[in-house]
């Protein structure tokens, strides 16, 4: 039987290896092709895979089939669970890994692309230009067809003249810029808050005026410290809430 080949990832020893592991091994789930094995290898095969120990592999997977993404059977093997529900947190910790497993998992339709203004609310990450390149998407649950959430990326014009925009039909933002168009990225900065669906979000969701969204900003910097992506995402209340999970990570120092 054909085996589900997983993503690789770079994994950071300053924050939770099973966390990490399970986010990334959840990104390459939900972002599979429609045809993909569902079988997983073994938690050997997946530890040696991630670099880390069989212990730690376990403890991804049980994080993965609390969800529901994955089921697990004696003697027979992890499956996929290919009608998983992708309604689910919004959960950060801290790793480029969570935000693409955050963006994947549905299907995307791309609204539209070209050079936009720089909203006054952002120009502070665009110092200089009145002008960037906007992304404009639009994802539905596999399942049901449900719009669940609507994005806007902001692009420098530098990093735009790179990315393909039929990729962002197949890829969440934040991996085609780290793995197609080659952007070492250093730093994410998340800030989620609630806000009421205008009428573009309401017509876009097909939820009523003034419904309750979750609105995320994720502002992307490389190596050097410039914003590389400034995204801004709706999504539906109804669909979707905010977790965030604290680890003791060993700092002495914090307070």
């Amino acid at each position: 039987m054909t085996l589900f080949a997983p993503d690789s990832v770079e994994l950071n020893r300053k924050l939770p290896l099973w966390y990490q592991v399970s986010q990334s091994l959840r990104a390459s789930i939900l972002g599979r092709p429609p045809k993909a094995p569902l079988r997983l290898p073994t938690e050997e095969a997946l530890a040696e895979h991630y670099g880390v120990s069989v212990l730690t592999m376990r403890q991804a997977l049980k994080e993965l089939e609390t969800e529901g993404l994955i089921t697990r059977y004696r003697r027979r093997g992890t499956f996929i669970e290919p009608d998983a529900r992708r309604g689910r947190p919004v959960r950060l910790l801290g790793s480029v890994d969570a935000i693409v497993a955050q963006q994947s998992g549905e299907d995307t339709t791309l609204l539209g692309h070209g050079p936009a203004p720089v909203p006054a609310e952002l120009a502070e990450f665009f110092p200089g230009r009145a002008e960037a390149v906007a992304y404009r998407r639009l994802r539905r649950d596999r399942t049901s067809g449900e719009a669940t959430n609507w994005a806007e990326n902001l692009l420098r014009p530098d990093v735009a003249a790179r990315v393909d925009p039929d990729a962002l039909r197949r890829m969440p933002m934040t991996k085609l810029l780290r793995d197609e168009v080659g952007v070492r990225i250093s730093r994410i900065t998340d800030t989620v808050e609630a806000r009421l669906a205008d009428p573009e979000t309401a017509r876009l969701l097909d939820v009523p005026l003034l419904s309750p969204i979750l609105h995320y900003t994720g502002v992307t910097l490389d190596e050097e410290g410039r914003v590389v992506d400034v995204a801004r995402i709706h999504y539906r209340g109804d669909r979707f809430s905010f977790s965030v999970t604290v680890e003791n990570l060993g700092d002495e120092s914090a307070g």
